[in-house]
């Protein structure tokens, strides 16, 4: 079963959605034993990276989070579900992430022509063996929503990088802990393979 932290974050429904269309049993749960006993955590997320930190310590799950992270059950993080893993983000001076992976969110840098919030369709350079991307053929295109970006500041942890005016860390992977700044369940065929795999592939990681 996959446990679907629920914080309030936008996008929940579309990727239990994504995942009941794969035949994966999946619940939208802020209940601590449901999230506990999952065999995989997954955290999506749209919207600000400083009300979202301030929604999950006042329900208590980002204590979750680092439980289950430390336990090595794999889990996911979209979007900012990727940044909140973070140490900080500029969108939120002052704020702390959940620190579980080395690096910072930063706004994307205004240049001629380049629209931000980025929006729309993107192709990715893989990099390494990432157990998200098994099977996908290079530079598969994927669907971002994002104005801030991960720099990791462990740069073997990235797997995919995208191009837009810098290069983004678009996907990390970290024993048992994967997350990726695109949307898979809004990135067609190649999004569902993406989080087939994550379903099937990615094992506890001890």
């Amino acid at each position: 079963m996959i446990a679907i932290i629920d914080y309030g974050a936008g996008n929940l429904k579309s990727v239990q959605k994504a995942f009941g269309f794969l035949g994966q049993e999946c619940v939208i749960t802020r209940d601590f034993h449901e999230i506990l006993s999952a065999d995989r955590v997954v955290l999506p997320g749209v919207g600000a990276f400083g009300e979202a930190m301030d929604q999950l310590k006042a329900l208590g799950l980002d204590r979750v989070i680092r439980e289950v992270t430390r336990a090595g059950k794999p889990f996911l993080g979209i979007c900012l579900g990727l940044q909140l893993l973070f140490d900080g983000s500029e969108e939120s001076s002052g704020v702390e992430g959940l620190g579980i992976l080395p690096g910072d969110i930063v706004r994307i840098p205004d240049a001629p022509g380049l629209k931000i919030p980025h929006i729309g369709w993107n192709s990715l350079e893989l990099a390494g063996d990432g157990r998200l991307f098994s099977g996908i053929k290079e530079n598969p295109y994927v669907y971002f929503v994002h104005s801030y970006y991960l720099r990791a500041r462990d740069e073997k942890i990235v797997r995919a990088t995208a191009e837009y005016g810098v290069t983004i860390h678009a996907s990390v992977e970290s024993g048992n802990v994967l997350a990726c700044q695109f949307h898979p369940e809004k990135s067609g065929e190649v999004g569902l393979a993406m989080l087939r795999n994550f379903a099937n592939k990615v094992t506890i990681h001890g």
